[in-house]
C-alpha cells in the first residue's frame, strides 16, 4: 500500500488554475521527484500536502486516512516531515539542541526549564547527528555553521519524528555541486534504509536523474510526464517544455 496517494487534486487563485487534477502515490523507501518550470504548481502541491494551503478539490491520503485539508501541526503528528528550500533552524541553539526541541515535542513533553530540557533525549538526538555525519558539531551554534551543514541538520530535525513521508522542497538550493551530491546521496541511504515515503522537488537535474525512483513532470499545473527517469528523459513532451533551458541535457 502507498504511503501517499494523491487524487485529483486541484488549487485556483482567483482565474489562474495553479494545480489542476494532480494524482500520483508514492511507496514506503521511494524517492519521487516533483520538476517542472516556474510557477509549474510544484509548491502550491507541496502546501496542499501539508496543510498550508486548502485544495479546492481532490483528496490526499496518509496510509489510507484522508487528511484533505487538515492542519499542518496535525498533518505533522500523523507522520509528515517537511525540509525547506531555506533552512529552518534555530541559530542561536546548538545543533544538538535543535534536534532535542523536535524530540521534545514528537514525545509531546513540555518542560519549564532548559537546564533540565537539555538532557532529554540526548541519546536519541546524538543517535540522528550520527546518521547525518554531524556529531562531531553537536555542541556548536546552528548560527556559525556551514550551509550544507545545516542542511544536514535540518534532515536530522525532519527525521527526528520518525515520519512515514517527507516532503523536501529544493534540498540541496545554495549547495556546492559536491555538497548536493553528498546531501543526497547521504538522504537517499536513510530513506531507504527507514523505508520513508519521500516526494522532493529539485532544480537541479543531475541530482534528480541520479536519485529519483520515478519523476513527475508538471507543467501549468498538470502533470505532463511520469516515468522512470530514462524515460522522463527521452520524453518528448518534456523535452519541448524544457528546450532551451539546458535541464535535461547535462
Amino acid at each position: 500500500m502507498s504511503v501517499l496517494e494523491v487524487t485529483g487534486l486541484k488549487k485556483h487563485f482567483g482565474g489562474v488554475i495553479a494545480v489542476d487534477d494532480v494524482a500520483f502515490s508514492v511507496a514506503a523507501g521511494e524517492l519521487l521527484a516533483l520538476i517542472g518550470p516556474n510557477g509549474a504548481g510544484k509548491t502550491t502541491c507541496f502546501n496542499m500536502l501539508n496543510g498550508q494551503l486548502r485544495p479546492d478539490g481532490g483528496h490526499i491520503r496518509l496510509g489510507g486516512v484522508d487528511i484533505t485539508g487538515a492542519r499542518p501541526r496535525d498533518i505533522w503528528r500523523l507522520g509528515v516531515g517537511r525540509t525547506f528550500q531555506i533552512t529552518q533552524t534555530y541559530g542561536s541553539m546548538s545543533v544538538l539542541e535543535n534536534v532535542q526541541m523536535t524530540l521534545l515535542s514528537y514525545h509531546q513533553r513540555l518542560l519549564s526549564f532548559w537546564s533540565v530540557a537539555s538532557a532529554a533525549y540526548r541519546d536519541e538526538a546524538m543517535h540522528l547527528l550520527e546518521q547525518v555525519g554531524m556529531e562531531a558539531q553537536a555542541d556548536r551554534g546552528c548560527g556559525v555553521l556551514a550551509y550544507g551543514d545545516l542542511k544536514r541538520v535540518e534532515l536530522a530535525v525532519a527525521l527526528a519524528h520518525r515520519p512515514r513521508l517527507l516532503l523536501m522542497d529544493e534540498p540541496t538550493a545554495g549547495m556546492a555541486p559536491r555538497e548536493r551530491i553528498e546531501l543526497m546521496q547521504l538522504t537517499a541511504d536513510l530513506v531507504r534504509r527507514h523505508q520513508v515515503a519521500v516526494l522532493f522537488t529539485e532544480h537541479d537535474m543531475d541530482v534528480v536523474f541520479t536519485h529519483a525512483s520515478q519523476i513527475i513532470v508538471l507543467n501549468r499545473g498538470r502533470i505532463i510526464a511520469r516515468g522512470s527517469p530514462e524515460q522522463v528523459r527521452n520524453d518528448p513532451q518534456v523535452r519541448e517544455v524544457y528546450l532551451g533551458s539546458g535541464l535535461m541535457y547535462h
